[in-house]
């Protein structure tokens, strides 16, 4: 069978199709509109791959942040196109059923040799949302459930490369699996790098060591970029042991390549795979492929976590909202209020048996928050484009979910139908919620605190000032720091959730409180001093933050500087000269030793590779 591109369907289609028939017509441009997507989606990763070998960090984030608005784009490009040119023939709106349903079997069709075809089925979905006029999902006219299998599908060249160090050596296969990849950067000591490298997958490996057979390196073929670091992924395969692996790849401050760390153990592998952080930049011609190889080697993932990861969100959320359909007919619990204190700008319900939890935005927002709707949809999109440094959790974002009303219990309901009234809107046995978003249910660290000991609450403490100091870091302070605003992920980690009163560090004032006027009544309640919109006083963090005496002495402990506007003023001064720090996705125990200092000034010209 000859190689087949994705445009080829698309083109064979266009020049077969009768002049008369719209609903293929319509087929051709709705898939001319993914193509279009898709092409773009694959340039951001070339470029994050030139911008690394450039050291041009900070436009990877940028590319990162532009590339999650792209697909809105083209769905709403797509959309217009199809108003335009088909509009005689009822594209849209409530007598437009029969037309779609007409549609769906010529796009399934010039699926069949597709390379993103689960993706496309997503598109597809998401422009016939903004053109139909429908209470909730019908098969017959959208993709409910996949058309077109994925299964053993690969591209031309294949997802990943095989190398076998039976045939010329451990140490000759690493050399071509890096060379392989073409960096146009050369390593400044890569004897050091690849011994590092061997000395590492020889502790991972089960002694004694005995290669079998099919012994082999398997290593996906494309980088994974985020931030100022590059990933090979992959697995070393020897009999039935396999071991998955990331190698870490950074710049020395002469602008060289060097080998950070090898992650291989479960743990440091979905902290590195986490939605809690900025999606990789990769490119896959065969995005399912790349997501069944990382489901091997990354079994607590789903699916569509691993397709969001990648940067594909938008078929992870139509993955996610299928497995969590499938959840609601395989149980019987109800929506009930989520554990914790109840917050004064979204209603917060969940599912006891399913691990997330669903947030509403509220009509009547509590006066002292200062804020409306608009700028709490504002705040969220802020986290899904910035880089969340492993601290903020990852958004889902959905609008006219339908649910059974059967599931709610009736306290909830009621509570919603009060709280949020605009959001909410019953038909029959079912709840349409207009606006909704989806996170990950943590444990709130307030929770965890009341019911911790001695060692617990250490650990607790020593997390939660480490968070607010890395989304410091990465140019965040998160406003309301109340440890109910924090959680604790499965792996001991304290993450930010609450984002509605997050600024970046740049905007805001971080202020010592100044002595009282001479004879002040400091007892009288009332303020001496003036008080802008963004003024921070830290020394007031220990009187809000900290009422319990444990909680203050074990952040004394570990964090006191973040009580102090001088560290906080340090820091927003090394962020507006040099611009954001990153956050490395591992810790400095798997790592390396540092690179040498830099030797001398550099041009920035591209080297050869070593």
């Amino acid at each position: 069978m000859r190689a087949h591109r994705p445009e080829d369907a698309a083109t064979a289609e266009r020049a077969s199709a009768p002049s008369g028939d719209p609903a293929r017509s319509i087929a051709q441009a709705l898939l001319a509109g993914f193509d279009k997507h898709y092409a773009l989606f694959r340039e951001c990763a070339r470029a994050a791959k030139r911008h690394f070998e450039a050291g041009h960090f900070l436009a990877i984030g940028h590319v990162a942040r532009d590339r999650i608005d792209f697909y809105d784009r083209r769905v709403a490009e797509t959309a217009e196109r199809l108003r335009r040119e088909f509009a005689e023939v009822g594209i849209e709106g409530a007598g437009a059923e029969a037309l779609w349903a007409r549609i769906k079997p010529h796009y399934v069709a010039m699926l069949a040799e597709h390379r993103q075809p689960e993706c496309a089925e997503t598109f597809f979905n998401t422009v016939s949302c903004k053109l139909l006029d429908r209470d909730y999902f019908h098969n017959r006219v959208m993709f409910v459930r996949p058309a077109v299998a994925t299964e053993y599908l690969d591209a031309d060249l294949p997802a990943y490369r095989s190398y076998y160090p039976r045939e010329r050596g451990l140490r000759a296969a690493i050399i071509d699996l890096v060379l392989d990849f073409r960096l146009e950067r050369r390593f400044g000591d890569f004897r050091r790098d690849l011994a590092n490298l061997l000395a590492a997958f020889r502790r991972r490996l089960p002694r004694p060591i005995r290669l079998d057979a099919n012994f082999q390196i398997q290593a996906l073929s494309g980088l994974f970029f985020r931030n100022h670091s590059a990933y090979v992924v992959g697995r070393i395969v020897n009999g039935a042991h396999v071991l998955p692996f990331a190698v870490a790849i950074r710049h020395t401050p002469d602008g060289d390549l060097y080998v950070d760390a090898v992650l291989s153990d479960p743990v440091e592998l979905a902290l590195l795979f986490s939605a809690n952080r900025a999606y990789f930049l990769v490119d896959m011609e065969v995005p399912s492929a790349t997501v069944e190889f990382l489901r091997s080697i990354l079994p607590d993932k789903t699916a569509a976590e691993l397709y969001t990861i990648v940067g594909l969100q938008k078929h992870g959320k139509t993955l996610f909202f299928r497995d969590f359909l499938a959840h609601l007919r395989h149980s019987t619990d109800r929506f009930v209020n989520a554990p914790g204190i109840r917050g004064l700008v979204m209603a917060v319900f969940t599912l006891p048996s399913y691990p997330y939890v669903f947030k509403v935005i509220k009509d009547r927002i509590a006066a002292s928050k200062d804020t409306d709707r608009a700028r709490v949809k504002q705040k969220y999109a802020l986290v899904k484009h910035h880089d969340r440094a492993g601290r903020m959790t990852d958004i889902l974002e959905y609008s006219n979910v339908v649910l059974p009303r059967s599931r709610f219990d009736p306290s909830l309901l009621d509570e919603l139908r009060e709280l949020a009234p605009s959001q909410v809107e019953e038909q029959g046995d079912w709840v349409r919620i207009r606006h909704l978003y989806i996170e990950r249910r943590l444990v709130p660290l307030n929770l965890v605190l009341e019911r911790a000991d001695d060692a617990a609450r250490e650990r607790a403490i020593a997390e939660y000032g480490q968070a607010i100091r890395e989304l410091a870091a990465v140019n965040i302070f998160a406003g309301d720091l109340l440890s109910k605003n924090f959680g604790l992920t499965r792996y001991g980690r304290v993450v930010f959730y609450d984002y509605d009163e997050i600024e970046y560090m740049t905007d805001c004032t971080f202020r010592t409180i100044p002595p009282p006027p001479p004879g002040f009544d400091e007892l009288s309640g009332e303020v001496w001093y003036r008080v802008g919109p963004r003024d921070i006083f830290p020394e007031e963090f220990a009187t809000f933050l900290l009422t319990d005496p444990r909680n203050r002495s074990a952040f004394l402990r570990h964090h006191a500087e973040l009580l102090d506007a001088r560290w906080w003023s340090a820091l927003q001064h090394r962020i507006r000269e040099h611009g954001a720090a990153e956050v490395l996705s591992y810790s400095d125990k798997v790592r390396f030793a540092p690179p040498p200092p830099p030797r001398r000034a550099r041009s920035n010209a591209r080297e050869a590779p070593a």
